[in-house]
């Protein structure tokens, strides 16, 4: 464990970015959940904008690569136009 004033700082600071990382990636699968699960094409579609928004805001951030950002928005955008 560091003594530095700095080195705390630093463990407090990741810990929060942990969280709240866990916490947005947490939203955006359970927001990819229930537009997998939706049967209606007029919610789906509806749907469809905010969780690509989700996705791309992860990715900016690095929570989650950018190239399964955009293979999950691909997957996403094929199933809702097969509805």
């Amino acid at each position: 464990m560091a003594n530095h004033k700095s080195a705390l700082k630093r463990i407090r600071r990741n810990e929060a970015a942990r969280v709240r990382n866990k916490y947005q990636h947490k939203t955006m699968r359970n927001a990819l959940r229930k537009l997998r699960a939706e049967e209606d094409k007029k919610s789906a579609e509806t749907m469809l904008p905010t969780v690509i928004s989700m996705l791309d805001k992860l990715a900016k951030r690095n929570i989650i690569h950018a190239n399964k950002a955009s293979n999950l928005k691909s997957k996403l955008t094929k199933q809702v136009a097969a509805l």
